[in-house]
């Protein structure tokens, strides 16, 4: 039988990789073709990417796909996080490289924007959680200060945008990944206008939007030539890769939850409209885009960046591996001590483990001592916030969650899979790990109708890779720390432990 073949382009902030996909039979078969380091560039103390070497990255990829492994793919797609973007000149050129979600440039954009719209209005408008670092916040700033690139942007780009234009040059905004700027009507392939009319900001800078599996255009003759491609389409996928990834739940139905574990943790359930009132502003979800008419209705939790930050800071006296923190951490002394992962202090700090510390002390905690506390600390934390995140869900939706799906990188880690399980009381169905990919592979499938439809797309997920069951255990445990908690995330008062 004949078999399809996908290249996925998905770009995380920390690591990037083109992924093959292989449809054959009815079952999809992926293969790594090539894998990059992705972070911030510091210049003159403001945070970038380096779109160009991200972008010359994407080719390697495709020539990789071509020479080493003898596959012409049918097409390719690119998939990111989410709120980042790039401003073309008057000559359709990248004006400069786009600012980095946590440069600190956005600290103080919240409240001076709320004085312009207010909290309330602004969220009623967009239904999108309300976050320093969401791209209006950062089109705000730079209309506000006129930076360089603001003054000679003429157009915007998200970036998952910037890449495929670079690539075929439509210019194009995605739904999905727009959905994420603040600055859509709520489920809605539209521009809140009020909110460029409000802030003095150009609409026509927005490009029109586009679904998900929609084909762009195709790679540039000078591309074709440079990678040895043919002339294949450009897919503009769900492209933010929380989209990809939903799309690639193994599940059917509606009762269940998901948590996309990366360096962000996304948790939430799929919706057929967006959730918009005051409660849930005060409990600040978000309604992103998803597909075929699908809401995303979740909440942004600081995720693997805690750990990720923490084995950056070690490295210097010990070049820890993934599976030895875990070791590390089952050998630490249960809850001595919790944080609210999504405290500001963590968003970028110079020292994660000092900014840990710091946390504890201010809270009345005892501190981390060792490697494997902080750890330990970082995953108990991780899980009960999962369960209150989901005890929100519950109160502000009809939804009935029977179990948890956890998708992504953090799926390989089964410690941080059975404390979910303990935390939230539900069995946790970890698996597929490259959820992302597998979405944005099969969408480009659905671009090119080689499937059918999300439920299609669901099955051959289910059929094509494993998945691991975890069942609560120690719940009696797990609900006496569950109160210490909600005290810390609500009045930043920790009760005695």
């Amino acid at each position: 039988m004949n078999s399809s073949n996908f290249l996925a382009f998905d770009l995380g902030a920390s690591s990037g990789r083109a992924m093959l996909g292989t449809i054959s039979d009815g079952k999809l078969k992926l293969t790594e073709i090539h894998r990059f380091e992705n972070r911030m560039v510091e210049i003159d103390n403001h945070f970038y990417w380096n779109i160009f070497l991200i972008f010359d990255e994407l080719k390697t990829g495709l020539k990789k796909c071509i020479r080493d492994f003898g596959i012409q793919p049918d097409s390719i797609a690119v998939d990111t996080w989410g709120v980042d973007f790039a401003f073309l000149d008057k000559d359709g050129m990248i004006a400069s490289l786009p600012f980095a979600y946590r440069d600190h440039r956005t600290d103080t954009a919240m409240e001076e924007l709320f004085k312009i719209i207010p909290r309330d209005e602004l969220y009623a408008l967009t239904g999108i959680q309300l976050m320093q670092f969401n791209s209006l916040f950062q089109l705000f700033v730079n209309h506000r200060d006129q930076t360089p690139q603001y003054e000679v942007g003429k157009e915007l780009l998200f970036m998952p945008d910037a890449l495929s234009y670079l690539f075929c040059g439509v210019k194009k905004n995605e739904f999905s990944i727009a959905s994420t700027s603040q600055m859509l009507k709520p489920g809605q392939l539209a521009y809140e206008e009020t909110i460029f009319q409000r802030l003095g900001i150009d609409q026509r800078i927005m490009q029109d939007i586009v679904l998900p599996g929609t084909v762009l255009g195709m790679i540039k003759p000078e591309i074709q030539k440079e990678t040895g491609s043919n002339p294949i389409p450009v897919v503009a996928v769900a492209s933010h890769d929380t989209a990809s990834a939903i799309a690639s739940v193994p599940a059917q139905g509606k009762n269940w939850a998901y948590i996309s574990s990366g360096t962000w943790s996304l948790m939430g359930i799929e919706s057929d409209q967006p959730l918009i009132s005051k409660e849930i502003l005060d409990l600040n979800f978000t309604n992103e885009g998803g597909v075929e008419g699908t809401t995303r209705f979740l909440k942004n939790i600081m995720g693997m960046w805690l750990l990720q930050e923490c084995r950056r800071i070690w490295s210097k006296e010990i070049n820890y591996s993934w599976n030895e923190m875990v070791e590390l951490s089952i050998l630490a002394q249960p809850f001595k001590c919790l944080i609210d992962p999504d405290d500001p202090i963590f968003l970028n700090p110079g020292s994660m483990p000092e900014a840990i510390r710091t946390f504890c002390l201010k809270s009345g905690q005892a501190t981390p001592e060792s490697h494997g506390e902080y750890i330990r600390c970082i995953f108990e934390s991780l899980a009960l916030k999962y369960r209150v995140t989901l005890d929100s869900i519950l109160s502000v939706s009809n939804q009935k969650i029977g179990k948890i799906h956890l998708i992504g990188g953090g799926a390989n880690n089964e410690l941080l899979c059975q404390y979910s399980a303990n935390a939230i009381g539900l069995p946790v169905i970890a698996g597929p790990t490259e959820a992302t990919a597998i979405g944005n592979i099969l969408l480009q499938a659905k671009a090119l109708k080689v499937v059918d439809s999300l439920q299609e797309i669901r099955l051959m997920v289910e059929n094509s890779f494993e998945t691991k069951v975890f069942l609560p255990e120690d719940a009696e445990h797990w609900e006496s720390q569950l109160g210490r908690f909600r005290l810390l995330i609500n009045a930043g008062i920790l009760a005695p432990g």
